[in-house]
């Protein structure tokens, strides 16, 4: 019976077809039948990433918690179960896939990050969202995790009234772009609430932000905004309760550090095979998730300490097997 170390010295290893089907017939002690029981049988949670990433995170006083969300592409799967129609921004669209909701602490000194914890979102079972998912993991980083940290980053669909004051309650920072459309107020209750990208700005208010009201907070709660251009394209309204926070540059620098989290799930889906699992129950469906999250850490691992990068030291992989077919072919080429 093969272990959770044998799987995941599977996915660690092999390039492109990371199946159970590919996995048996590249192994003499394990039949598909078997690897299959084992990850039917086994039970790993999100619990086992914190084990093996405790002892490894350089911390920060200045240290920023990122949460988002990833969509594991399943749209040419059938009756997999925990698959359900979301929206993709890869896709820019519906795809059927599962959803995970990931989180990661960044140290700001030195640009690393490390997976700290994730949830699967699978309303239909278990009745949580995702703004549920992130309480708690906000809680387990608080009061079981004891991670130094002041900044919480979120993307916009994040940006809920409830968790943006559970957050404050923590006594940390947050700093989350505003949809276009929330109704803002920068006025001190002398116009009527207007969408955020409405409000004009003049070059004072462009270099330092604006200190405004969110419809539907607290009377006397007030947040910074700050309008942070990011491209040609987009410009983003992004809101912080660090009132103290003085400049846009700064801000959007805070910003910069969310997108991280957009480098880990690139890294987890192009190097670990997270969403090429084709098995059908939910339990492989976790347990292959689980065991692909340990791969990314123990490639993270060893680019750090080899001063590589992680696709290097994915893809140097096969530099031994094409060494050895330039040797000697198996399938020597000839001109007919």
């Amino acid at each position: 019976m093969p272990t959770r170390l044998d799987y995941c010295q599977y996915l660690l290893s092999t390039q492109i077809n990371y199946t159970i089907t590919n996995y048996a017939d590249h192994v003499a002690n394990f039949s598909h039948d078997s690897i299959n029981r084992h990850l039917k049988k086994d039970k790993m949670t999100a619990r086992i990433v914190w084990e093996h990433v405790e002892g490894s995170i350089i911390q920060s006083p200045n240290g920023c918690i990122v949460f988002d969300d990833s969509i594991l592409d399943k749209n040419h799967s059938h009756n997999i179960e925990m698959v359900r129609r979301q929206y993709s921004g890869n896709a820019h669209g519906l795809i059927k896939g599962i959803g995970m909701v990931n989180c990661i602490y960044v140290n700001p000194d030195s640009g690393q990050y490390w997976i700290v914890d994730y949830r699967i979102y699978d309303l239909e079972n278990d009745g949580k969202t995702k703004l549920d998912h992130v309480r708690e993991m906000l809680v387990s980083l608080v009061r079981s995790k004891d991670l130094a940290f002041d900044r919480v980053l979120m993307d916009s669909w994040y940006g809920a009234k409830e968790l943006l004051l559970f957050i404050e309650g923590l006594g940390k920072f947050y700093y989350v772009p505003l949809k276009c459309n929330r109704q803002v107020d920068d006025s001190r209750g002398v116009l009527k609430y207007r969408s955020v990208d409405a409000l004009i700005w003049n070059a004072e208010d462009l270099t330092i932000g604006k200190t405004i009201k969110i419809r539907g907070f607290p009377k006397e709660h007030k947040v910074k905004l700050f309008r942070v251009v990011v491209s040609v394209n987009r410009t983003d309204w992004v809101i912080t309760n660090d009132l103290s926070q003085k400049t846009t540059n700064a801000t959007q620098d805070a910003c910069t550090i969310r997108w991280k989290i957009e480098q880990f799930h690139r890294e987890l889906k192009q190097l670990t095979g997270v969403e090429k699992c084709q098995c059908r129950k939910a339990r492989i469906q976790r347990n292959h998730i689980a065991c692909a999250v340990l791969v990314w850490i123990r490639l993270t691992s060893l680019a750090r300490s080899s001063m590589k990068t992680i696709y290097q030291i994915k893809h140097e992989l096969m530099s031994g097997y094409l060494r050895q077919e330039l040797r000697s072919p198996a399938a020597r080429f000839a001109f007919v």
